[in-house]
């Protein structure tokens, strides 16, 4: 598996900080849960869904990589029931 380490997250006010907003997710929680990763896994070539904990929230994030350590998020939203069944195995593996 692919590791990745997010050193920076590339955004762009009218694109996806906006789309963000339809799923009620706010930029801060994005950075946050992109420090706070659980697990990762690629989906296609340069593309990732990652998950991680936010505060008081659990995030899947969409992730297309730029270059070593920058992604661009594509989209961010709350964990699926699956995605967050999974989180807690690995935290408490």
């Amino acid at each position: 598996m692919t590791r990745i380490l997010i050193k920076e997250l590339i955004w762009v006010e009218r694109g996806n900080v906006r789309h963000l907003q339809k799923h009620n997710v706010k930029k801060d929680e994005v950075e946050e849960a992109g420090r706070n990763l659980i697990y990762h896994r690629q989906v296609k070539r340069k593309l990732f869904l990652a998950v991680g904990r936010s505060s008081e929230r659990l995030l899947t994030i969409i992730l297309v990589w730029k270059q070593t350590g920058k992604y661009y998020v594509a989209s961010a939203r709350d964990a699926s029931k699956k995605e967050r069944r999974d989180a807690y195995e690995k935290e408490n593996k």
